[in-house]
């Protein structure tokens, strides 16, 4: 199976799994992005924004990421991105210890499919 497909099978995974916060939000964020890509960027919860449209780093932080992502020569499409978090917590709080652990086995599951080379967290840079 290719990497896109593992992904896949990975995302119904998450969303039939029972998961803190998946009853207050709209939408699950898994990520997006090239699944060869050896760029992988982690950011931390989804917001507003992320939330409403699924996807990661939609709102002003995503703007910041698309240009640092063009001012290295790449586009957003090469690269791929996710969020510890896959649902966004409650007015934008910060995630709690059990959110993060609950997520972690589909995380360390998608980094293993994509084995990127390079995995900066977006806390660290954004």
């Amino acid at each position: 199976m290719d990497k896109a497909a593992l992904l896949a099978k990975l995302k119904q995974e998450e969303i039939a799994a029972d998961l803190p916060l998946k009853d207050t939000a709209t939408n699950i964020v898994f990520g997006e992005g090239n699944p060869n890509s050896k760029v992988f960027f982690l950011g931390e919860a989804p917001g507003r924004n992320e939330d409403l449209q699924g996807l990661p780093f939609v709102g002003a932080a995503g703007k910041i990421l698309t240009n640092l992502i063009e001012s290295i020569g790449l586009k957003r499409e090469d690269v791929y991105i996710t969020s510890v978090l896959r649902y966004r917590p409650p007015k934008n709080r910060d995630p709690k210890p059990t959110e993060i652990a609950a997520t972690k086995p589909f995380l360390d599951e998608q980094i293993k499919i994509i084995q990127p080379k390079l995995l900066p967290r977006l806390v660290d840079i954004l």
